[in-house]
């Protein structure tokens, strides 16, 4: 008989292998270490690192701390207090509970380990690479430190591939920010070689956290997202899509109070951004998932940052709805001067002491959009400045409306109206228009036929290059429509517009810019008042669709300060 081939690996082969799903650089052993404490019921947890982690990681904190058999125990594989049997993996709510990142993160390096649970008696617990050194007294207040020293000392191999320094830093700052977040009211510190990179106390409320992680330039651009569906509970946080930006965005995911990678969630949360924003835009997102334990599995990843759905197509659907709804009020319109919407100014309800109520309008601004008869008020007066804004009293403030972002709106909800149902009521024109296009013109007007004929334009061919339109829309009394279907056919042609996943709002994004009152027009007090009450019915009314703010807010309370009354 040969030889066997197979053998079982000897325990600090095991231990290795394990560190490599485990601790995949310095910012792993941080995430790892950070999370025993908050398990643990800390109220503070200090980090300290140096050269990036390479050299030097110690955690400490003020949690329950360990007696000396579960301080021992604690550096054994597959040992954890946190679940018993198979039937805890269900809806387990703990950070860490495999028992396998202590003595991974010990297999290549050297720890040692410091914890006390009475402030009284203390152990101190030594191990290099793998093997225990020392066990001993030690004398420290009631908690835990672990100090993790030379970092892949044995596995060179490993340690040659940790990228520059500032790389491992930023890693570290980001693991321990996104467990801030999470636990809001627990006090974190960071130091990177004597530098303090993070400090932060406990704060009541979670955009307080975002705030003192990330700055208020950040914080004062969110919005609360907060929606339920069936068992799902979706909370956070949506940047207002006029700061939305191609680089620099934020997006998390955090399932049961844990953060995971999981970019379907992100995407979905950015679907939510549909015909808000321009494409290639990419907005922060900070997404908090609440669902029972039997609806997630979160035992498919060695260090616990991707988990599994059920229904992952429930979850992303719900996702984008939550997203959709927190960019719907007027609260989200952008804010003029340091007192944001975000902190409790609604935009909405202009009602008032002597309001006149207005229903209805002019009747002709936007006779064939056929929407929704107007159920709100304005507080007198309204006025225009540069024939551009539209300024108005609100409960809360001053309003000011851009009218070409405000119509371009209110036209493009109308057009995919029109666009998934029957159609717009079309002008037949006494005089059909002649009009030239270039052959790739023609081209588009082939592909967008039958949408252009469903917002109003019946085109047809007559010879050579050029076509003969016998009927358009009449969106507006200004409305030209031999501009607006060759600056739309151009658009079209030329792709303008690109990036838009969907056809139908590509198309009637494209409309609904060119088909808009412009900047400078002048407009009657009655097609003003009509202008800005469709618009505070429309679904999505506080930005156009290339992601610019149709209305900005000066709450009351910033006027008041700046002139001395506050």
């Amino acid at each position: 008989m040969s030889a066997a081939r197979i053998a079982v690996l000897p325990d600090q082969v095991a231990d290795q292998i394990a560190a490599g799903e485990v601790v995949e650089r310095p910012a792993s052993v941080v995430k790892e270490l950070v999370e025993n404490p908050l398990d643990a019921g800390a109220r503070s947890v200090r980090i300290v690192i140096e050269t990036g982690g390479k050299t030097l990681i110690r955690v400490s904190d003020d949690g329950e701390g360990m007696s000396r058999p579960d301080a021992e125990l604690a550096l054994a594989r597959h040992a954890t207090s946190k679940i018993h049997a198979a039937a805890d993996l269900i809806g387990v709510g703990t950070f860490g509970f495999r028992g396998e990142a202590l003595p991974a993160i010990a297999s290549v390096s050297r720890l040692e380990l410091e914890t006390s649970p009475d402030g009284r008696t203390g152990t101190r617990v030594s191990v290099v690479g793998g093997k225990l050194d020392t066990v001993e007294d030690a004398v420290r207040q009631r908690g835990t430190t672990v100090v993790v020293r030379a970092l892949f000392f044995n596995t060179p191999a490993r340690r040659k591939f940790l990228r520059a320094q500032a790389s491992e830093t930023r890693a570290a700052v980001e693991a321990v920010a996104l467990l801030a977040l999470i636990r809001p009211m627990v006090a974190f510190s960071l130091t990177s070689d004597d530098r303090v990179l993070l400090d932060v106390g406990p704060a009541s409320r979670p955009i307080d956290r975002v705030q003192a992680l990330w700055g208020r330039q950040l914080a004062d651009t969110l919005l609360p997202v907060k929606h339920r569906e069936g068992p799902l509970e979706v909370t956070g946080f949506a940047q207002r899509p006029a700061q939305a930006k191609p680089a620099g965005r934020k997006g998390y995911v955090f399932v049961r109070g844990r953060p995971i990678r999981d970019p379907f969630i992100v995407r979905a949360a950015e679907a939510g951004y549909r015909s808000t924003i321009a494409p290639g835009d990419r907005p922060s997102v900070f997404v908090f998932l609440d669902l029972p334990g039997d609806a997630v599995d979160v035992n498919v990843h060695p260090t616990k940052l991707e988990v599994r759905f059920r229904d992952k197509f429930f979850v992303e659907k719900v996702v984008e709805e939550s997203v959709r709804r927190a960019l719907a009020p007027l609260e989200a319109a952008v804010p003029l001067g340091e007192v944001l919407g975000a902190r409790g100014q609604v935009l909405g309800g202009f009602t008032g002491p002597g309001a006149e109520p207005f229903a209805g309008g002019d009747p002709d601004l936007f006779p064939s959009n056929s929407l929704a008869p107007n159920t709100q008020h304005l507080t007198p007066p309204l006025l225009q400045i540069f024939d551009t804004y539209l300024l108005f009293q609100s409960n809360s403030g001053v309003a000011i409306v851009d009218q070409h972002s405000a119509h371009e709106r209110v036209l493009y909800e109308g057009v995919m109206r029109q666009l998934t149902g029957d159609g717009a009521t079309a002008q037949r024109l006494l005089l059909p228009l002649t009009l030239d296009f270039t052959p790739a013109e023609l081209e588009a007007i082939d592909q967008h036929r039958e949408l252009l004929q469903r917002v109003g334009y019946e085109i047809e061919g007559f010879s050579g290059r050029t076509v003969v339109v016998h009927t358009a829309p009449n969106p507006h009394p200004r409305f030209d429509a031999t501009r607006c279907l060759q600056e739309l056919v151009a658009d079209l042609a030329g792709g303008r517009f690109g990036g838009w996943a969907n056809r139908l709002e590509r198309f009637a994004a494209t409309f609904a810019c060119r088909a808009a009152i412009k900047a400078g027009q002048r407009l009657a007090p009655d097609e003003a008042r009509e202008l800005v009450t469709l618009l505070l019915t429309a679904t999505l009314p506080a930005h156009d669709v290339h992601g610019r703010p149709t209305i900005v807010q000066l709450p009351k309370e910033e006027l008041e300060r700046r002139f001395g009354r506050a």
